[in-house]
């Protein structure tokens, strides 16, 4: 049985408007275990990315009680909650953000700098199982939006994040180009041994999660098992 890696108890997330409170999560519960892939599912407004970003420790909940690795997250403090990001959290955000100065290597070699774990051959080997090895000295205005992404993605991993997230990462992208670049990510997680949590609106991502999250109106709707343990 794979160990627990974080739990969320009664999570609520309100907001006070001048029309009155929005309970962007409101009630939320649940578990995540080493290993697993998330995919959390939602219509717009739903609290998906809230809830991503109070995993991330990006935000702080306003009621609730959440727990990473048996340690309580720090919030209301940003210089903790910044600390816990860097050891634990990586980002795959739905615009690549990379830096376009930087060819493809440099923009991974950056990341491990800043986390103090440059490594050129890991840098060309994540490239690589991310089918990119070809591409290591172009830069991100060369390639396509999909190859990007799946820069993002090696990018994201080179620090050795426990968790691994991902807000709307194909939104941009189309049916074949999303597919590849989530059989990246698949890969890359499986290989490194990166939980993994993304949110998105596309039920054809359904097939490459372990597990399916369904959230509206602040609170969890369905929390079910794909059956996608062993294979995307």
């Amino acid at each position: 049985m794979a160990q627990r890696l974080l739990h969320m108890e009664n999570i609520q997330r309100h907001y006070e408007t001048p029309a009155g409170v929005v309970k962007a999560l409101d009630g939320v519960n649940f578990t995540i275990h080493e290993g697993e892939r998330v995919i959390l599912l939602g219509p717009s407004g739903s609290g998906k990315t809230t809830l991503l970003n109070c995993l991330s420790a990006l935000d702080s909940p306003t009621g609730g009680s959440y727990t990473f690795q048996g340690v309580e997250v720090p919030r209301y403090a940003s210089e903790k909650m910044t600390a816990f990001r860097r050891e634990n959290i990586g980002y795959v955000f739905q615009f690549f953000n990379l830096l376009q100065d930087l060819t493809v290597l440099e923009n991974i070699l950056l990341i491990q700098e800043l986390a103090g774990k440059k490594d050129p051959e890991r840098a060309k080997e994540l490239l690589k199982l991310v089918g990119l090895e070809a591409e290591v000295n172009r830069f991100p205005g060369e390639i396509s939006g999909g190859q990007q992404q799946r820069v993002a993605i090696a990018r994201s991993i080179a620090k050795r994040p426990t968790l691994l997230l991902g807000d709307e990462l194909t939104g941009n992208l189309d049916t074949e180009t999303s597919n590849k670049v989530m059989e990246a990510l698949v890969s890359a997680c499986q290989q490194e041994n990166i939980t993994s949590v993304f949110v998105t609106h596309d039920e054809g991502l359904v097939k490459y999660a372990t597990r399916v999250i369904r959230i509206d109106s602040g609170k969890i709707v369905s929390d079910e098992s794909t059956g996608n343990d062993e294979e995307a």
